[in-house]
């Protein structure tokens, strides 16, 4: 069945459609979620990034690091129980994303949970460091979340429950995993449906 324009249906019902959630590359498109947990409010503290690499719907590489930010400053600590004395020997922004920017070779997009605040930390934090950001678009899966399961709210541990996904909120590690499992779960939804 040929896919119907927006404006095509608009002139059909009357009735402006609401657009669904992006379609995917392909069901098995390569793709990385990221996560990254702050300092302070300014996006370029961040103090810990994780990447999940997905190729065919399945985790093949997960990297997860501490990151000293630019200034001594924690607010957040009491978020994701990370401070000062945990990053004042970890490397850099600067210093560690070049080791872990290969993780996106072939990747269609990164996904991110709220993806806003994740791009919002990569630029600025690349911004910060003098180094070019990645050219890949992101896919929230708050929005996928609510679009494809119909959730009200889609914070990371509402959707993870409506999943059954084992979650650690505020670990980037597994909040990136979380995420990419969200992706998969979508993605696969999507299909099914097709």
């Amino acid at each position: 069945m040929p896919k119907r324009r927006t404006s095509e249906i608009t002139e059909r019902t009357g009735r402006v459609a609401k657009p669904g959630p992006r379609p995917p590359d392909a069901p098995s498109a390569t793709f990385v979620a990221i996560d990254f947990e702050t300092a302070t409010k300014s996006p370029d503290s961040a103090c810990s990034v994780a990447l999940v690499r997905v190729e065919n719907d399945e985790i093949v590489r997960t990297e997860s690091h501490l990151i000293r930010p630019p200034r001594r400053e924690f607010m957040f600590t009491c978020l994701h129980g990370i401070s000062w004395d945990d990053v004042a020997s970890a490397p850099t922004f600067g210093e560690l994303w070049p080791m872990l920017a290969p993780m996106l070779d072939g990747a269609a997009f990164l996904a991110a949970h709220w993806a806003v605040f994740d791009q919002g930390v990569l630029r600025a934090c690349c911004a910060a460091a003098r180094l070019r950001p990645p050219a890949l678009r992101f896919e929230c899966t708050v929005e996928w979340a609510k679009r494809v399961w119909g959730l009200r709210t889609a914070k990371l541990p509402v959707v993870c429950r409506h999943l059954g996904l084992r979650l650690e909120h505020h670990e980037a590690g597994s909040d990136a995993e979380a995420c990419a499992r969200i992706m998969i779960a979508a993605r696969r939804h999507v299909a099914r449906r097709r």
